[in-house]
């Protein structure tokens, strides 16, 4: 990942890190669970305090993304929870595609060609850390 690729992220979640976790996490995991139905049995009936999840790993992630390796312990442990949750990594390029899903349709038309590249950069070498992690063990 460049670093402006970095910086591009940065930017981007911005609007996200500062949105309603519940209108951010309802978007992502709705598409999760409607490209994947038989996922959402490895999740809580009541999502709210998820959709906090998702948004804080994130805005934790993001925010280190030009120290990556501040993030190798942290990745491997969630690697680790994710891993006895039943996360096989196949999963991981599914829950991809729902969160670059989210992020086009909350930026709209700040969504961008260079922005998708390094989200999608960003995401790949972070779930195959996150992939290693988990077969390692």
């Amino acid at each position: 990942m460049t670093n402006s690729q970095i910086n591009l992220i940065k930017r981007s979640w911005k609007v996200f890190r500062d949105a309603d976790p519940r209108i951010v996490g309802d978007a992502f995991y709705s598409k999760l669970f409607n490209d994947t139905p038989t996922l959402r049995k490895m999740f809580p009936v009541q999502m709210d305090a998820q959709y906090k999840k998702l948004i804080d790993m994130l805005s934790t992630i993001v925010a280190r993304l030009d120290r990556p390796d501040d993030m190798q312990d942290e990745l491997t442990a969630m690697a680790h929870r994710h891993a006895g949750y039943g996360v096989r990594p196949a999963h991981y390029r599914l829950v991809g595609k729902a969160l670059i899903w989210t992020l086009q349709r909350g930026l709209g038309p700040d969504w961008s060609p260079e922005l998708e590249e390094a989200w999608t950069t960003c995401y790949s070498q972070l779930s195959d850390m996150m992939i290693n992690a988990s077969v390692a063990n």
